[in-house]
């Protein structure tokens, strides 16, 4: 069972203590994603979902390379829905962003997760936030792939665990810096670090 607390990761071997990114370059050049629940499955709360989901993807062939702490936000739009536990890794894979893509959607539905609307309180959702600063526009709605997530500079539960592992990030289209999409964001409030 993986510690709840933030920690760099390397393979299987676990450091205590927040570790960013080695340097800029592979900030830039990183593989993120992120993690969102806010209903228990049959793993049970939110937060142990999202770290079996971990143990998952690890099977998988995926190196995690570092990890926020989890935080936790308000569900948008309908705030009446449980708050949302969050958290954004980063990856080393030889998966193409396609494939890798494929194997989140694959987690997601061993996981229980099943997608009838937008916007709906789900089990778990994982999402490809950028694949080494990779610039593609979905074909169609449901063509899956665009990048980078093309809301990932709105969203205050994605900018702020992701400022915890590479806070020297910048959006791959925009340029813009992560303290300056997080200074933009209407609602910062809305996410927080989650206590251990």
């Amino acid at each position: 069972m993986r510690k709840s607390n933030l920690r760099f990761i390397s393979g299987r071997n676990f450091h205590h203590g927040h570790k960013p990114a080695a340097n800029y370059e592979s900030m830039q050049l990183g593989i993120y994603i992120g993690l969102g629940a806010n209903l228990n499955s049959h793993f049970g709360s939110p937060k142990q979902t999202l770290e079996a989901a971990l143990d998952r993807l690890e099977l998988q062939g995926v190196i995690i390379v570092a990890r926020s702490r989890w935080h936790q936000s308000v569900a948008i739009p309908d705030c009446k829905e449980p708050d949302y536990t969050n958290g954004v890794i980063s990856v080393e894979t030889t998966l193409t962003a396609k494939r890798l893509l494929s194997v989140l959607h694959d987690i997601e539905r061993e996981f229980g997760r099943t997608r009838r609307k937008r916007w709906e309180s789900r089990m778990i959702d994982l999402d490809l936030l950028d694949f080494r600063g990779m610039r593609q526009r979905a074909e169609s709605e449901q063509s899956g792939l665009e990048l980078p997530h093309p809301r990932l500079q709105e969203r205050a539960f994605v900018l702020l665990p992701l400022r915890d592992i590479a806070p020297q990030w910048r959006h791959p289209v925009t340029g813009q810096s992560l303290d300056n999409l997080i200074a933009a964001l209407p609602e910062r409030g809305n996410a927080w670090p989650l206590r251990p």
